[in-house]
């Protein structure tokens, strides 16, 4: 596994919360038995473009257009964060998972960018392994984070 220097050590941690909510999909509740909405954090917008990626990698794939896998894969990679503000909450609710949440981030950027350079060598079996490797870290973090995320965030059970 490679180490990458950055000073956003969260910033990958949003991958996975974000693939979590997207994939999941999930209804946001009414607050107090009012009309008002919660406010979704940013962190859904970002997992919402994340998804389109993966879809558009796996149409990609699926076509052999390694050329539109090496543009795509660093957008999974290295994909936007949430506010500052919004980091420390997460992180805040958190707390010791906090670790094992940026692992599963961290495996997702290193295997997107294995994607890429396979990609980039019209190596399609490796873009496969590749492909496979971001999935399994996302379900990872799907199974161990998204349930509790989404009740202490949302206030979905």
């Amino acid at each position: 596994m490679t180490h990458r220097k950055h000073n956003h050590a969260f910033g990958t941690i949003t991958l996975t919360v974000a693939a979590c909510l997207l994939l999941w999909g999930f209804q946001l509740p009414a607050w107090g038995g009012d009309d008002t909405q919660v406010e979704p954090l940013a962190l859904r917008k970002i997992m919402e473009e994340l998804g389109r990626n993966m879809q558009s990698i796996t149409g990609a794939i699926s076509q052999e257009e390694w050329v539109q896998v090496v543009q795509l894969a660093p957008k999974i990679a290295a994909h936007p964060e949430p506010t500052l503000t919004e980091k420390m909450r997460i992180l805040a609710y958190l707390g010791a998972d906090a670790t094992k949440f940026r692992n599963f981030d961290a495996q997702t950027h290193d295997a997107a960018l294995a994607m890429k350079l396979a990609a980039a060598r019209n190596d399609g079996k490796a873009v496969i392994q590749s492909f496979a490797h971001v999935q399994k870290s996302c379900l990872g973090c799907h199974q161990a984070f998204r349930k509790p995320f989404v009740e202490h965030f949302y206030g979905i059970r």
